[in-house]
């Protein structure tokens, strides 16, 4: 498989938080990089566009914005 990424990924199980208009949703960093993540999530749908992910364990706030959805999983580019 081709790589079509500009910075390639990372694999990794974290916890995170999508963060948007005063609501969260719980979920899964599956891969990382300086430019984006795969996050595994219960489900896609009222996910929006633009979120802000908080990985506690980093303690990192990143705005991004969704490139890419999938049944569970969504790709993400930070902002």
């Amino acid at each position: 498989m081709d790589e079509r990424r500009d910075k390639s990924r990372h694999r990794v199980l974290k916890a995170g938080t999508i963060e948007f208009g005063g609501g969260a949703i719980d979920c899964t960093v599956r891969n990382y990089s300086e430019a984006g993540a795969a996050l595994d999530v219960t489900s896609p749908l009222g996910i929006p566009d633009q979120f802000t992910l908080f990985v506690p364990a980093d303690g990192t706030h990143l705005p991004c914005h969704v490139v890419w959805r999938k049944e569970k999983r969504i790709g993400v580019k930070f902002d």
